[in-house]
């Protein structure tokens, strides 16, 4: 082959690398009805506002603001989320490096003996033979298979900072949980505690009574038994506040010691007062990185379908190689006996392509899977996103009622406290009155807890946003 012809294929070849097999990728469009308003927003709890990226700052608190940050640098399932990003990064340069030449060099030496018909006359036959050179291919991509390769390797590493992002919006919520149940924990402490303390109140003028005959040793019993029950929930309280704390360690990075006794001073249940901004349809669509991740996914699937398309038709390889072989290692160093080579190779499975169609109807097959998972992605999203909305909406009904039966309790608690100091009532009313009034109080503080939690659970499943400072 002359140069002339060498050229003219090398120019053929590249003129047809822009031909690259299978389909081209064109983003799915979302669900017609996702797109707008929610249904669950309806409610005067919710406005339109669009969703702030830093969400948990709207509650005004500097310290969970602390452990958010520290979360969002030191928490290992975001570390080992940004592995997996570096990882995917490598791929990406691995794929991008096969559109380049690849030149490997070689260097030998033989010692041998020839035949003596093929000895020159007065020639050693026995001699050492040296070599060296530099051997270059380039795959010209002519089905584009390189070419789609580094377009999956791109939409992978896209789908792995999706993924990234997705561990932070639940390290974020789940930092924000642990935080306010912590403090709910505190403030269901503190309620069982008063009434603990009312009970005891009421034990002893109970007591003061049956000394004086007025009131039964039955009567003591059963306030006392109402006492203890009340008194038997702290324990329980406080391990599931302390269990909060030691999660709150671990989201943040840190061993349950290491957590700085600030994170738990809270007492007052974590909430927002104004209604939430949670957006709409679209601005979710966009904001949620699970989403993105699954489109990234279904993106990276329909390249590789074009990667095992390419796999049916000749593969071109340009190539070259230039060296020195001489008898004596000095003319290898000094460019003694030079050889060089040019030329192209062909390589065409043409036979039994059944192999390769069937890798071929694979990739086809992933492809249709990751457009299911993609759907079911979108449908999952907005049912959580409507559940969490409607759940925070009758949580905030629920503890309206219980506000009112508690002020009922505690009006007739009182009512009641006063006609057994004039003894109109007795003892079993008293304890009726006492023991409604602690199941309320109760019942509303473990609400109180309830509507953080579902609040948390709104942002959680809006996506909400996160920045490290």
């Amino acid at each position: 082959m002359t140069f002339r012809s060498l050229a003219l294929t090398t120019l053929s070849a590249l003129a047809l690398s822009g031909c690259a097999a299978g389909p081209d990728y064109a983003r799915n469009p979302p669900i017609p009805a996702s797109s707008g308003p929610f249904l669950s927003a309806d409610d005067p709890a919710f406005t339109p506002a669009p969703l702030p990226a830093d969400w948990w700052r709207l509650y005004d608190d500097p310290v969970l603001d602390t452990l958010v940050q520290d979360a969002l640098r030191a928490n290992t399932e975001i570390r080992q989320a940004l592995a997996r990003i570096e990882r995917a990064r490598a791929g990406v340069r691995g794929a991008r490096g096969d559109r380049f030449p690849q030149a490997s060099l070689g260097a030998g030496a033989n010692y041998g003996r020839v035949p003596e018909s093929q000895a020159p006359a007065g020639a050693q036959r026995e001699s050492w033979t040296y070599d060296a050179g530099i051997d270059v291919a380039y795959e010209v991509d002519l089905f584009g298979r390189v070419g789609r390769g580094v377009e999956a390797a791109r939409a992978d590493l896209a789908a792995s900072e999706a993924d990234a992002d997705a561990v932070r919006v639940i390290v974020v919520a789940e930092t924000t949980r642990a935080y306010a149940d912590a403090a709910a924990g505190a403030a269901l402490l503190r309620v069982a505690r008063e009434i603990t303390a009312l009970l005891e109140q009421s034990l002893a003028l109970t007591r003061k009574r049956h000394a004086a005959g007025l009131e039964s040793g039955l009567a003591v019993a059963r306030i006392a038994t109402l006492r203890d029950q009340r008194a038997a929930d702290i324990p329980t309280l406080e391990a599931a506040r302390t269990a909060a704390l030691f999660r709150l360690a671990t989201l943040t990075g840190r061993a349950p010691a290491d957590l700085p006794p600030i994170a738990g001073e809270r007492n007052i249940v974590l909430e927002i007062a104004e209604p939430v901004p949670v957006g709409d349809g679209a601005a979710l669509l966009a904001r949620r990185p699970d989403i993105r991740a699954a489109e990234r996914r279904l993106a990276a699937d329909t390249a590789r379908i074009g990667v095992a398309t390419a796999d049916l038709y000749p593969r071109i390889t340009l190539g070259g190689s230039i060296g020195s072989t001489g008898p004596d290692i000095g003319d290898i160093l000094t460019g003694g006996p030079l050889r060089w080579l040019a030329g192209s190779l062909l390589n065409w499975s043409f036979g039994n392509q059944e192999a390769i169609r069937a890798r071929v109807d694979m990739a086809e097959a992933d492809t249709q899977g990751s457009l299911a998972a993609f759907d079911q992605t979108v449908l999952t999203a907005l049912e959580e996103t409507e559940t969490a909305l409607s759940n925070y909406a009758h949580a905030l009904e629920r503890r309206t009622t219980l506000q009112a039966a508690g002020e009922q309790a505690e009006r007739a608690a009182r009512i009641v406290r006063a006609q057994q100091r004039a003894g109109a009532v007795n003892s079993l009313d008293r304890l009726d009155a006492e023991r409604t009034l602690a199941d309320v109080k109760a019942q509303l503080a473990a609400q109180d807890a309830a509507v953080s939690r579902a609040q948390i659970d709104v942002f959680r499943a809006l996506g909400g946003g996160w920045s490290v400072q």
